[in-house]
C-alpha cells in the first residue's frame, strides 16, 4: 500500500486554523478520502496530558527549555502511537501544528536558537517531517483581536504572552518558511472564513494532483 501524505496546518494564535481544518477534514472525507484529523501537542492520551501541563495558564513559571522538551516529548508519542500508523496505511492525516510551531515558538521567540530547538525535534521525529504545510498568515495583533472576541475558544498560557512576543513568532514561521519554502503553502487568513477554507481546499486539491504526477 502507498504511504498516505502528512499535512501540517501553521500559523499565528487566532489565524483560524483550527477550524480550517476541521472544515478540510470534513470535506476530503465526503469526497472519499481516508482522513486522519489530529492536532499537538495531544491527538493521543499521554500526549495531551503533557498539552495540559504545558499550556496550563497557572504554569507562567515554566523555563523555555522545559517547554520546548516537552513539546518533542508529546510529538515523539504522537507520531509513534498515531501518526506513522496511519501514513503506513495509506491515510491523509491533516495535523494542527507541529515542529514548525517549536521553531517558531519555543525558539526564535523565547530567544532560544532555532538550530538547538530543531535538533531537540529531529530526534523526537527521527526524519518524518510534513509532506505539506499550509500555513495561515494573519496579523498577529488581528489574531489576538479574534480570541479575545470569541469567548468558546481555549485561552491558554500562550494567548496570555504579550503582542511582542506573537510579532517575534511570526517573524520565525518567516524565517522557516524561507528555510523550506518548498514545502509551505501559504493562505491569507485575513479573510472571510469561507474565502479561507475555499483557498486551503484548492491548495491542497493541487497537492494532490501534483502527487499523483509524481508518483506515476
Amino acid at each position: 500500500m502507498k504511504r498516505g501524505l502528512f499535512i501540517t496546518m501553521e500559523g499565528p494564535e487566532g489565524a483560524g486554523k483550527t477550524t480550517i481544518v476541521h472544515m478540510l477534514a470534513k470535506e476530503l472525507a465526503q469526497d472519499g478520502y481516508q482522513v486522519l484529523l489530529t492536532r499537538e501537542p495531544g491527538g493521543i492520551p499521554i500526549a495531551e496530558k503533557i498539552r495540559e501541563v504545558i499550556l496550563d495558564k497557572d504554569h507562567t513559571e515554566m523555563d523555555s527549555r522545559t517547554e520546548a522538551l516537552l513539546y518533542a516529548a508529546a510529538r515523539r508519542q504522537h507520531l509513534v502511537q498515531k501518526v506513522i500508523p496511519a501514513l503506513k496505511e495509506g491515510t491523509i492525516v491533516l495535523c494542527d501544528r507541529f515542529v514548525d510551531s517549536s521553531l517558531a515558538y519555543q525558539g526564535y521567540a523565547r530567544g532560544l536558537d532555532m538550530e538547538e530547538i530543531y535538533q531537540i525535534n529531529e530526534f523526537a521525529i527521527n526524519g518524518l517531517m510534513p509532506d505539506r504545510t499550509l500555513y495561515f498568515d494573519i496579523d498577529p495583533a488581528e489574531g489576538l483581536k479574534r480570541i479575545r472576541a470569541n469567548g468558546e475558544r481555549e485561552v491558554n498560557r500562550l494567548d496570555l504572552e504579550e503582542l511582542q512576543f506573537h510579532e517575534k513568532v511570526k517573524e520565525g514561521y518567516d524565517l522557516i518558511m524561507e528555510r523550506w519554502k518548498e514545502r509551505f503553502t501559504v493562505i491569507d487568513a485575513g479573510q472571510p472564513i469561507e474565502k479561507v477554507f475555499e483557498q486551503s481546499k484548492q491548495a491542497l486539491v493541487e497537492f494532490f494532483a501534483e502527487k499523483r504526477v509524481n508518483n506515476k
